[in-house]
Order: structure tokens, then C-alpha cells, then sequence
């Protein structure tokens, strides 16, 4: 099989789930090798970072909406903020002699592949030169790996926006493999799709802007942020580049310079890189996948993508902060089956997951909507129970209809917004169903709605190529993270549902073919507390020297 969109269609149908049989995975964990979270760079200058209050900051409902918080200076303060925003620890766990972190940003079964890297010219009171940085989260401190010119650095920022950082993501496939074997792919393509939304909330709180650099091949994310040449199984494989700067400069389309990535590229560096496995299981599925799905130096012929008139999403209360909702978000693990929300705000939240030029998180992603939402709802009070689509972009109603089912009812709820595309398919009590498609697992049933998100497929992948495959995740994830704070900001809880029957989906909706796809499950209610742990402060005051960060 030579044809790379094949390739990708190929891992894409092999690691589905099915009610018969389960996509090749481990067998069983084993926890000899379980892999290190944390990620360090030994040899590297550590660089404590600020810790920062989780109750300041603007109203949920200000900073959503770009351009309404004052934009503030990039500075020690600022970019310790951003990453305690959305990369740090939000709190330890304790079940006896047990213990492990979470954080802001979700994973799935918290392993959390995702690494990220600060690139920026000199920072007030941080740094004082042009620098490359590993993020260390375990300790909320950069790790210096690269200095270079002030020279290099305006070339390199020279078609950025004024005050512009630059964050890399990249990823560690084994740390999902160890568990979930050939599936990890696609969720370390989710966890990259919740860490860019977090990054753009956390950004929103400073009045900044996030955006995603799509002119920039991988091969210069990987040489820009130091990835290795030759990867091997613990190796961090580049996923995307983003740009943060005050929202206020958004006067021109932010692009890189390659000759001065070449430049960095070569320079000195330091660090080496910890082990996280005493030993590794391969998955070569992964490794094709990965080097398919390689996005090249391009810029994407994206269309410009549709704003219709949206819905105002209903205010909650000017109490509610950003920031405070950014820590307290916790992955629920089992829901209460009784709890419910009123038509409002059911409405509400899913108004919030509509794309608008101006609202984060989705003002980061510059292609027009590819995931819809097909909702199990169960416990709205004053919307029938039944499934039902959210058509993300109106643009392609016509074609859901033309290639689901004959048989769905395509009514608009009573009572709904003008401006929001919600169409009930059919009536009826569907917990069972929603239980039934995520692996048969009760949480989907036991919420006050269940979601899978139904991805437009075949035509993005022919359009822009095999690395759109990547991004197509990636959307899901940033839904799946705005969705996480609309649960916080109404009082109940979220989680992400990674195992689902793939096809099943697509035979209750009736298609025949590649069309459409479902990527993430979802779902949002009354979350059960597990009285057995106990919670502890992410960041121990007795840690707060350099020495004890190690």
C-alpha cells in the first residue's frame, strides 16, 4: 500500500471498535513499564515559574468574547500564568499509599502524551535572551534548552504579530500505547486538540489571542523545538505551533521564518531527555500513521469559513471566573442518573460549541467546522428525550440530511434559539442506545446528554491531504475542552469517552459510507464523587526552592 490517504484510511479502519471485537491494544498493563508523566531534561538550567492565584481575573462570559479584557504586557507574570492556565497540575489525588497528578489540561486515562515549549525573544524578569524552553509541569518551571540571537529572533518573528510567543506541542505515543495499543494515535490527537483550547482560554484571561501557525511544515516544529531526528519509542513527535500575542495586534496573519528555524536548529542545545519505560512494546501501526499523516511545508488552501448570525449564549452568573473554572475542571468518572439541566441552558452550552471569528476557543482553528454534534439527550427539562444533530456549520445541512437515515424526523426543538442549528432526529429514551455505542459504558446513559462527534471525513482528507486527518481530532478535542467548562459553569461535570463502537454509530445514523465519521464520545452530568481519595494542592508550599524542584 503506497498511497499515503490510503495509509491513513487503512489505520483508521483497523483501529475501530466493534461490538465483536475491540481494536488491537496490550492485553493487559503492564505496570513495570507504565511510563513516566513527567518528561525531563537533565542537564538544563531550571527556571521556576510564578504560582498564581485561581481566583482573579475576568467573568467566564468577558473573556470569551475576544477584544473585551485589556490586553496585559507579556512578562514574568504573564507567561507563568499562561502556562498555570493550561498545562499545569490542578491537584494530586491520594487513594492510601497511592498517589497521582491531574491537570488542567484533560488526557485520556491521564496519561497525558502531550509536551509543550515556550520559543520566545527576552521576557521581563524571565529570560534574557532568546530562548527555547521544555515546560516541566510537575514542577510549573521552564527548562532552558537553547539560547540564540536577538538578530535570529527578529528574523524569525519578522511576519508575527508585536509581543508574539510562540508554543509548540508535540507528542509521547507511548505513553497512550502502554495502555490502549493501536487506538493511542487517536487519542494523543484528542489530548492535542484539549491543550490548544487551553492554551486559548488561558490566553483569553490575559487578553491575548491564540493562533494556529498551518504555513509551518512539521519538520520545522520538530527543528524549532529540538525533537530528535531519529525517533525512537519515548521520542516527543511534533504535532503543531501555535502563536500567542495581545489580541489587539491582529493586523496581519502570523508566519515564520524557515531559514531561521534551519539556524536554531543547528545551534548548541542542552538537555537529555529522561527514560520513562524500563522497556516498550512496539506498535508499528502508530509509527506509519504518524509518518503519514506528517504535515508538509504549505500553507492549506482553507476556505474561509462561514459566520452565520449565532445565538447569544445565555449568561451565568458575573461571579463565575475563567480561571476558577479552569481548576476546579475534573474528569468525571462515574454520573449520578438523576440529575438535569433546564432547555436554557442545554441551549446555552450548545451555542458555546459554535464557531465565531471573535469567540475562543474556536477563533484558533482557521478551517470552517468539520464536527457535528449527534446528542443522546436524556434529561432536559423541556426537550424531549431522543437523539438529536447540532449542525455546526449550516453550510452542510443539506448534506447530513442527504446522507443520514430517510427516516429522521429533522425538527427543530420548540423553543429553540433562532441561530442555533439543532435538528431532533427522533424521540425517545436513548440511554440504552447512548450506553450501548461508548463501549457499554453506564456513564453515557447516566448524564443529562451523551455526544458523539461526527466528523466530515472523506472530502477534508481528499481536499487538503492525510495530515488533515490529525486536525479533524484535534477540533474534537478543543469541542470536548469548551464543553469541560460549560459542565463547570452550570454546576455538573464532563468527561471524554475514548472507547466507542465506531461503526455502530454509523449504522444507527444510517450512512453508507466514509462520508462522515465519529471521532469522540462525550458526555456531561451529575458527576459521583469518589469518597475514597482525598485531594491535595497541585503545587506543596514546603516545594518552593529551585533545589526542591528536581
Amino acid at each position: 500500500m503506497s498511497d499515503p490517504l490510503d495509509k491513513v484510511i487503512a489505520y483508521h479502519e483497523a483501529t475501530k471498535h466493534g461490538l465483536h471485537a475491540y481494536a488491537p491494544g496490550p492485553g493487559f498493563l503492564d505496570w513495570a513499564t507504565q511510563p513516566d508523566p513527567f518528561r525531563r531534561y537533565a542537564g538544563c538550567k531550571l527556571i521556576p515559574l510564578d504560582h498564581s492565584p485561581q481566583a482573579d481575573g475576568p467573568a467566564y462570559d468577558t473573556a470569551l468574547i475576544e477584544g473585551r479584557v485589556e490586553p496585559a504586557a507579556p512578562g514574568r507574570e504573564t507567561v507563568s500564568r499562561l502556562f498555570y492556565d493550561s498545562l499545569a497540575l490542578s491537584a494530586w489525588k491520594q487513594a492510601g499509599a497511592s498517589r497521582w497528578a491531574l491537570r488542567v489540561n484533560p488526557s485520556s486515562g491521564n496519561l497525558h502524551p502531550t509536551e509543550a515549549c515556550l520559543v520566545t525573544g527576552p521576557v521581563a524578569g524571565l529570560l534574557d535572551a532568546p530562548s527555547v524552553c521544555h515546560y516541566a509541569p510537575r514542577l510549573h518551571a521552564l527548562e532552558l534548552r537553547a539560547r540564540f540571537s536577538p538578530e535570529l529572533w527578529r528574523q524569525l518573528s519578522a511576519e508575527l504579530p508585536p509581543q508574539t510567543l510562540l508554543v509548540g506541542l508535540s507528542s509521547i505515543y507511548w505513553r497512550e500505547a502502554w495502555k490502549y495499543g493501536s487506538r493511542a494515535f487517536r487519542y494523543c490527537q484528542h489530548d492535542t486538540g484539549h491543550a490548544i483550547a487551553a492554551l486559548g482560554f488561558a490566553a483569553a484571561a490575559l487578553g491575548w489571542k491564540v493562533s494556529l501557525l498551518e504555513g509551518v511544515g512539521d519538520e520545522t516544529v520538530a527543528e524549532l523545538l529540538g525533537l530528535p531526528r531519529s525517533p525512537g519509542a519515548e521520542a516527543e513527535r511534533p504535532e503543531c505551533l501555535l502563536a500567542v500575542y495581545p489580541s489587539a495586534h491582529t493586523d496581519k496573519t502570523p508566519a515564520l521564518s524557515r531559514a531561521a528555524v534551519a539556524t536554531i536548529a543547528w545551534g548548541e542545545w542542552q538537555g537529555t531527555p529522561n527514560t520513562l519505560s524500563t522497556s516498550h512494546r512496539p506498535w508499528p501501526i502508530i509509527d506509519e500513521v504518524d509518518e503519514t499523516t506528517r504535515k508538509p511545508e504549505t500553507v492549506p488552501p482553507y476556505m474561509a469559513a462561514t459566520t452565520p448570525s449565532l445565538p447569544e449564549p445565555a449568561s451565568v452568573d458575573a461571579s463565575i471566573l475563567l480561571r476558577r473554572l479552569i481548576h476546579q475542571r475534573r474528569s468525571a468518572v462515574a454520573m449520578d442518573g438523576h440529575t438535569g439541566i433546564l432547555s436554557g441552558g442545554f441551549y446555552s452550552i450548545l451555542s458555546r460549541c459554535l464557531r465565531g471569528t471573535n469567540r475562543f476557543p474556536f477563533n484558533i482553528l482557521p478551517w470552517s467546522p468539520m464536527a457535528h454534534l449527534l446528542l443522546f439527550v436524556h434529561r432536559v427539562q423541556g426537550v424531549a428525550p431522543g437523539m438529536y444533530l447540532l449542525v455546526r456549520d449550516p453550510a452542510k445541512y443539506a448534506d447530513l440530511r442527504e446522507t443520514c437515515s430517510k427516516e429522521f424526523d429533522w425538527v427543530r426543538p420548540e423553543a429553540c434559539p433562532d441561530g442555533l442549528p439543532l435538528y431532533r432526529l427522533v424521540v425517545g429514551d436513548c440511554c440504552h442506545l447512548a450506553e450501548r455505542v461508548s463501549c457499554h459504558q453506564e456513564i453515557a446513559a447516566d448524564g443529562i446528554f451523551a455526544v458523539a462527534m461526527l466528523a466530515e471525513f472523506a472530502r477534508p482528507l481528499e481536499v487538503y491531504g492525510p495530515w488533515f486527518y490529525r486536525r479533524l481530532y484535534w477540533e474534537c478535542g478543543v469541542i470536548g475542552q469548551m464543553l469541560y467548562l460549560e459542565a463547570e459553569a452550570y454546576g455538573v461535570q464532563a468527561t471524554g469517552i475514548g472507547c466507542f463502537f465506531d461503526d455502530p454509530v454509523h449504522e444507527l445514523l444510517g450512512l453508507k459510507d466514509r462520508r462522515y465519521q465519529s471521532l469522540y464520545h462525550f458526555t456531561l452530568g451529575g458527576g459521583v464523587e469518589d469518597k475514597r481519595l482525598t485531594t491535595l494542592q497541585p503545587y506543596p508550599e514546603q516545594m518552593t526552592s529551585p533545589t526542591e524542584r528536581t
